[in-house]
């Protein structure tokens, strides 16, 4: 019999998957498998289990934001598990469920992964640690990790606005030394986004046709900062409308990219805080691992490879 391992975040989005928990096992014995279900009680807790696990499992499914996939995947890389995985998103915006193609209802995504097929993707390392879809800096970056989880359970997308709008009158430009591929730069930026999806906190957004998550390249973001009012107009405009680059806002791709500053940065991971630092290497480990995607996602943002067995 098939093996499933069955990670659920109980705290995750509005706790919405944990009434669905006995419902969503079902589903998986009767697609064959033996599931091993684990309900995390802290945060880093699902990289630290998988990573003892046994190379033993045909599936591994995360119930959870954006967060607990990262978990999911550190933990997978740091076992040496090269299964495909399954993704339940229930967290609070779903960046990286959307780019993909999952459903936000939780028994269609629990059918859709089980009915899918596995797709090889990037995943991106930032000093050393494991990213799934977005390493950020500058305005809004915090937002993520600094909004109340009480406050994304009734707002949802809406908390990680206003906690946004709330840091743009603390925003301070960040002098960086950007070196990517043949590329360089040297300016005072507002705005960082290294990313392998189309939408990053609900507020960037990229058109799907520029992006490709199984392409080995990053798309970065960078916005200049505003000295007068007619530069934050473009910065505006460019953000709402996808019309990136322009005269305030650096677009590009890139497999590699180091990234100098004057003075720590705090950064976020997928969501994810991580602690303040000068200099930072991202690198695309390219189709580092493979995930489910439902059969009738069949455009961008993916470079379609020939189908793989089944799982």
């Amino acid at each position: 019999m098939k093996r499933l391992l069955f990670v659920l975040n109980p705290q995750a989005g509005q706790r919405r998957a944990n009434r669905f928990m006995p419902d969503m096992i079902r589903l998986f014995i009767e697609a064959g498998y033996m599931v091993e279900p684990y309900v995390t009680g802290a945060a880093g807790e699902a990289t630290e289990v998988i990573a003892r696990c046994p190379r033993k499992y045909d599936l591994v499914v995360c119930a959870g934001g954006d967060g607990t996939l990262n978990e999911t995947i550190s933990g997978m890389m740091a076992a040496g598990l090269d299964c495909p995985v399954g993704y339940v998103p229930c967290g609070t915006t779903n960046d990286y469920a959307s780019s993909i193609g999952l459903s936000p209802d939780v028994m269609q995504a629990t059918r859709d992964l089980l009915r899918g097929r596995a797709q090889t993707v990037d995943v991106g390392i930032f000093n050393g640690r494991s990213f799934v879809y977005t390493a950020t800096c500058g305005a809004f970056a915090k937002a993520s990790y600094t909004t109340p989880q009480a406050a994304k359970n009734v707002l949802g997308h809406a908390a990680y606005v206003l906690e946004g709008m709330r840091d743009l009158t603390a925003i301070k430009p960040i002098h960086m030394r950007v070196r990517a591929d043949e590329l360089a730069l040297e300016d005072d930026f507002i705005f960082c986004s290294v990313t392998n999806s189309t939408t990053v906190g609900g507020i960037l957004q990229l058109d799907a046709q520029l992006v490709a998550l199984n392409d080995g390249r990053f798309e970065v973001t960078m916005v200049r900062n505003p000295v007068n009012p007619a530069q934050l107009s473009s910065i505006i405009v460019g953000l709402t409308t996808q019309s990136v680059p322009n005269d305030m806002i650096h677009f590009f791709s890139a497999r590699r990219i180091s990234i100098e500053c004057d003075t720590p940065v705090e950064w976020t991971l997928d969501g994810e805080r991580e602690p303040e630092t000068k200099n930072v290497t991202l690198e695309n480990r390219h189709s580092a691992f493979r995930i489910m995607v439902p059969r009738h996602v069949n455009s961008a943002p993916f470079q379609w490879q020939k189908e793989e067995a089944e799982v």
